[in-house]
């Protein structure tokens, strides 16, 4: 599929022309392609999928995984972005379609700015690993001298699911019968927690900066402006790296893991002999499947209606739709084989079982994989090319989420902010940098595990069903496919009858019924054992009412602002404004003329 994909990508005209020079186009197809591939492509598709597919089946996974890809994943990135390509505009002012629901886009600019925070926290952690990775031997390759009695040289081990940590486990012995209190950490735990965090007891405990880490998050901040100063035009020169070259490292590290001893059973846990059907018969593993199409896809985010705001008029976006959902997912199961190819020799050094030493998330690519690379002979060359496949990673996200706020500014204020984008993109750039201080902390890690859980929880389904509703429902699918067909053409009844299935049914259906679960087994955010005070939880329901809270607020003063009965009002704000159009003159048609038309007489009427 991969292979496929990018000869489809390099096969495209290369050419688009600028034909909207106000406001800037991509120079070529290949470029927005690529842009949609990296904002799509993220850590989660390196730490999350591959856990995801080990807990509910291996390779039976796939079967929900690619469904909900085909009936939710596509159908919901196809329609970001057509609304973003149809009238030219970022994720605030497409909502000139239903200006009551205008407030979801507000939304969306304050997802993205808490992402940019966090995200360049990620990286900043990137950047030190890599750097600390020119060693030899790699600095977590061993216990270090002076904490040995805390240390041990394999991974932390739970004895019969209990919590309680095995203090004195040696290898080749099982036995769970000397529990210490104090927890016993590998050298890389140790790294990860006393070096690169200088990690607090907890979110009381802020301590102070981590000045290494406020460097390397200085570094992502200058990369992300330098690569945005010129906006789509130069972002879309460095995607062709940081696009491509993270499958380079990942095909790399997956031969070198094949070759390892232990790989083979490293690949069985993960996807092979140990497949396990009867996860299928479980809603756990299909909510599953739905969640990490939906976040992999960054589906809601505001990044694909961004990114397709930039496209020429007449661009097929419907494949590009499908290109980006078959690339995503198809890079989560490649990534996997790497993954847990490498884990596999990790079990074999150690002489345990494979479930215990897999982890999801930040332990994994910054504990158990640098763990695992630091056996390798050769472990510096290894453990640079992860790290700066992750340092490409996240600058893929993060340069469309900086690009998404500073289009929603510069489409808001065109005429002040269009001309000094430099200049906005270098200020978006110091106040996240800024943001980001207190994440650079001894307590940073917990402000990050916070902003992180709180983001990709369920606030997110609750955007996407907004959209749903707004688009699909009061604008009418009927209205987007014509819409659609103003772009690529007039299709058949018959071909849009998928599309219709999928935006009226079935997405909505299966959005709401994620988001109603996601509240029954709504749990207190955590970061490993360590539990969020009071003040810290009621801090990230204050997030969530931040990102929250412009919904009904501008629907509120937008029917205090119209005139009429409150009917008529909510009829007003239910219809699209007269702003809402192509962007050019030229690609109006014969709709949208004869509609602006009635609006010129409407106003002009008085006068006569």
């Amino acid at each position: 599929i991969h292979i496929l994909t990018c000869t489809s990508i390099f096969s495209f005209p290369q050419n688009y022309g600028d034909e909207n020079p106000e406001r800037g186009n991509w120079t070529n197809k290949t470029e927005h392609v690529l842009s949609m591939i990296g904002f799509a492509i993220g850590l989660g598709n390196i730490w999350r999928f591959p856990y995801l597919a080990y807990k509910n089946g291996g390779g039976a996974f796939l079967i929900p995984y690619f469904l909900m890809l085909f009936f939710c994943g596509i159908p919901l990135h196809f329609l970001e972005s057509v609304i973003g390509q149809f009238c030219s505009q970022g994720p605030v002012n497409v909502w000139r379609a239903v200006p009551l629901l205008q407030g979801v886009g507000l939304s969306i600019v304050v997802v993205n700015l808490l992402m940019s925070i966090y995200y360049n926290v990620i990286i900043a952690y990137s950047l030190c690993y890599m750097f600390a990775s020119m060693q030899n031997p790699l600095p977590w390759s061993d216990c270090f001298s002076w904490a040995n009695e805390n240390c041990s040289k394999t991974p932390r081990v739970y004895c019969n699911g209990s919590n309680d940590l095995l203090a004195n486990w040696t290898q080749g012995n099982n036995s769970c019968s000397s529990l210490n209190s104090v927890p016993v950490q590998s050298p890389s735990e140790q790294y990860w927690d006393i070096v690169v965090l200088q990690r607090s007891s907890g979110l009381d405990e802020t301590g102070t900066i981590v000045w290494h880490l406020a460097l390397c998050l200085l570094l992502s901040s200058i990369l992300v402006a330098a690569t945005l100063i010129r906006g789509i035009k130069s972002s879309g020169k460095v995607v062709y790296f940081t696009a491509t070259f993270p499958y380079l490292v990942i095909l790399i590290l997956l031969i070198r893991g094949v070759t390892l001893e232990g790989a083979k059973d490293g690949i069985d846990f993960y996807i092979g002999s140990q497949s396990n059907l009867t996860k299928l018969a479980e809603g756990q593993t299909w909510k599953d499947a739905a969640v990490q199409t939906f976040y992999s896809l960054a589906v809601g985010f505001g990044g694909s209606t961004t990114l397709s705001s930039y496209c020429n008029f007449h661009n097929n976006m419907m494949l590009d739709s499908v290109i980006v959902g078959f690339t995503n997912h198809a890079t989560s199961v490649f990534a996997g084989f790497a993954i847990f190819s490498t884990l596999g020799h990790m079990a074999h050094v150690y002489g345990k079982p494979v479930s215990e030493v897999v982890q999801e998330g930040f332990s994994l690519v910054f504990v158990v994989y640098p763990d695992a690379l630091s056996k390798l002979p050769l472990s510096p060359l290894w453990s640079i090319l992860f790290f700066f496949m992750l340092l490409n990673i996240g600058l893929d996200s993060l340069l469309v989420i900086i690009e998404t706020i500073s289009t929603c500014m510069e489409d808001a204020f065109p005429e002040k902010l269009k001309s000094k984008h430099a200049t906005v993109t270098a200020l978006l750039n110091a106040i996240v940098f800024l943001l980001g201080l207190p994440c650079v902390t001894q307590a940073g890690i917990y402000w990050v595990s916070l902003m992180d859980q709180v983001v990709g929880g369920w606030v997110i389904l609750i955007l996407v069903l907004m959209e749903i509703i707004g688009f699909c429902y009061i604008y009418g699918v009927n209205s987007i496919i014509k819409d659609i067909e103003m772009m690529i053409g007039e299709r058949s009844f018959c071909f849009w009858l998928f599309w219709r299935a999928c935006w009226f049914v079935i997405s909505p259906v299966v959005t709401m019924a994620i988001l109603v679960w996601s509240f029954v087994v709504l749990v207190p955010p955590v970061y490993g054992e360590v539990q969020y005070p009071a003040w810290g939880l009621a801090l990230g329901w204050c997030m969530i009412a931040a990102i929250l809270m412009w919904i009904p607020l501008v629907a509120g003063y937008k029917l205090i602002r119209a005139e009429g009965n409150l009917w008529t009002r909510l009829k007003s704000l239910c219809a699209p404004s007269d702003k809402w159009h192509p962007f050019l003159d030229i690609h109006r048609g014969e709709r949208y003329s004869e509609e602006n038309c009635k609006t010129e007489v409407k106003h002009h009427l008085p006068l006569l």
